[in-house]
């Protein structure tokens, strides 16, 4: 049977075992082949068997399967080579006259690539007082909050809800509108230590802001007003951890060594009217706990590293919710402890990242280590000449900032040894104007990297990617 005589459905079928350039070049062979290509379905399986996630615009005829995987294949492929100027662009963005605290793109991470044009969007929290937005792929300030009466160490972006959170020194929380910056609401903490976190449950957003004064105050978006004020431990101040995927879950971390983390329901924190809030029991956790990470491929698995006998312990516990006939129960589970080698030396950035289910990111001074959740090193990389300051994971890539005044770009392999290999370095400028990277962030279109300026005078060094 010649290829002629085949029906549509037919060649279909066939196309369907092929690879996209396998079915660009059945695309020329004539008008029938060509139809038969363009079928949305062919390459709506090719984008969801490539990414667990695509954001395709709903705006009909903006886009079609075929578009966003060609755009963003091409899009992965120059991140895998990183060549400047083939491949991606640089911008300096300059505009604070501090340090730069904190960072966290407002625009979503996904991209609908709908028109060929791409906009991302990044927030800074600077020591000068102000917290300003930023075009990346312009390199160029959208807006800048009026300047505050002390330096802001914290800004937290909902991308769903276009708002911008801030934290200052004094314990001020504020919110701000994306588009505009216009300021919506502010609630004083009164305590010079707290942590700020954001979460969504049921598509409404809430804030809690753990103090060095015992209390968790949990906010209602976008007034900030009071919903509850909580305390989990008597005499004791607190921080807490990230909420966890699953939207259910917070790590509630004492500031006491002769306490132990207990686990919050965002429920309870939400819903004063109900019962006393539900804390889990003590976790097994023994002295401070100095950083947490969750893994994300998981509901709520949080990996906590502390302190046991002079030595670093990374413990993994799994979190759930169980419901019984009459309350809720809150079940933290053990699922793999191990100690980290005396010979590796942490610096004053203790930095650690999951990934999947079952691995951890740590860096070591200048050495980034790939481990399983029961102490198996799976990979180690010595690519920075300098100390390592930060971690950026995502599922295509790994991006390591470092004093060095280098970012490293890492990818994973098309394959199933969830294996990673180290790519390139993107350099962020002299060392005589400048102290090294001490943060990165990504988008799926973009990295962006905060240069610590010599002067205190930090900048943004911006590598847009080319469509």
């Amino acid at each position: 049977m010649s290829g002629e005589s085949l029906t549509l459905d037919c060649l279909v079928h066939i196309f369907s075992y092929l690879e996209a350039p396998d079915l660009l070049r059945a695309a020329q062979v004539n008008k029938t082949w060509l139809e038969a290509t363009e079928t949305a379905s062919l390459w709506k399986n090719m984008c969801l068997n490539q990414w667990a996630f695509c954001n395709i615009s709903v705006t009909p005829g903006m886009q079609t399967w075929k578009k966003y995987y060609l755009h963003r294949s091409n899009i992965e492929h120059n991140m895998m080579s990183g060549r400047p100027s083939a491949d991606y662009t640089c911008k300096a963005m300059r505009g604070h006259q501090g340090d730069i605290q904190d960072m966290a793109y407002l625009s979503p991470n996904e991209h609908t690539f709908a028109t060929g044009k791409v906009k991302s969007i990044v927030c800074t929290a600077s020591g000068d007082g102000t917290v300003k937005a930023w075009d990346v792929q312009e390199g160029a300030q959208i807006w800048s909050s009026p300047k505050q009466e002390t330096k802001l160490v914290q800004v937290i972006t909902l991308p769903q809800h276009n708002l911008v959170v801030t934290r200052d020194l004094s314990g001020t929380i504020k919110l701000w509108q994306g588009d505009t910056g216009k300021e919506l609401g502010a609630f004083s903490a009164e305590s010079t230590f707290c942590t700020t976190i954001a979460y969504t449950i049921n598509n409404k957003p809430f804030l809690s802001v753990a103090t060095s004064s015992e209390k968790i105050y949990t906010l209602a978006v976008p007034d900030l007003s009071q919903i509850s004020c909580i305390k989990p431990f008597p005499n004791c101040g607190v921080d807490l951890s990230p909420c966890s995927p699953d939207g259910q879950a917070i790590v509630v971390l004492p500031l006491n060594h002769d306490e132990a983390p207990k686990v919050l329901y965002t429920h309870d924190a939400i819903n004063p009217e109900d019962d006393q809030p539900m804390f889990s029991s003590p976790l097994p956790i023994k002295n401070c706990v100095f950083v947490t990470c969750w893994l994300p491929a998981e509901p709520a698995r949080i990996a906590l590293m502390h302190r046991v006998d002079q030595c670093y312990t990374i413990t993994t516990i799994d979190i759930t919710i169980q419901k019984s006939k009459y309350k809720m129960n809150i079940m933290a589970q053990q699922v793999a402890t191990f100690r980290l080698p005396k010979k590796d030396i942490f610096t004053s950035y203790k930095t650690i990242a999951g990934f999947g289910k079952q691995m951890l990111f740590i860096a070591f001074n200048m050495e980034l280590k790939l481990y399983s959740l029961d102490g198996t090193e799976l990979n180690t990389f010595q690519d920075h000449m300098k100390t390592i300051t930060s971690i950026w994971v995502d599922p295509f890539r790994v991006v390591t900032s470092s004093l060095d005044l280098s970012l490293r770009v890492y990818t994973w392999k098309n394959d199933k040894t969830s294996s990673l290999v180290s790519r390139y370095h993107l350099v962020g400028g002299s060392h005589r104007w400048s102290r090294g990277f001490t943060n990165v962030a990504c988008d799926d279109v973009s990295i962006v990297g905060v240069v610590a300026g010599v002067d205190q005078t930090d900048i943004l060094r911006a590598y847009s990617f080319d469509l």
